[in-house]
């Protein structure tokens, strides 16, 4: 592939990465205003259950996307190191592994601690 070819997949992948948070994003919000004005205080058991788990398999979902784009970003990454007379872009971003990683890392510990907040707000 082309270093334009490349670095347009780049920026596919980061867009994929951002639209993956959409959904979890309108979860999480439905959730916070519910918990916010004590829906949950009152509502059953099942559907406290429900919500936690809605918030969980959409969570999951979202962060399966992630990490598959983070794993074809790595990809990416060492087709764009290997061309020569690249580009400054495509030196940059061939040289951000170490920041691959630690979104994939991020990913996973800020998708369980919202996890652990969403249980705690609506089981109380």
């Amino acid at each position: 592939m082309t270093e334009e070819a490349l670095l347009k997949l780049w920026n596919e992948k980061r867009v994929q990465l951002i639209l993956a948070q959409v959904a979890p994003a309108l979860v999480l919000i439905a959730i916070f205003v519910l918990a916010a004005q004590g829906t949950f205080a009152s509502a059953s058991d099942a559907s406290r259950y429900l919500a936690i788990a809605v918030a969980a398999v959409t969570g999951i979902l979202a962060m399966v996307s992630q990490f598959a784009v983070i794993r074809e970003a790595n990809a990416l990454i060492v087709d764009l190191a290997k061309i020569e007379n690249s580009s400054e872009v495509a030196k940059r971003i061939a040289a951000s592994k170490s920041f691959l990683s630690l979104s994939a890392a991020i990913v996973l510990g800020l998708g369980l601690l919202i996890f652990v907040l969403i249980v705690w707000s609506v089981l109380g």
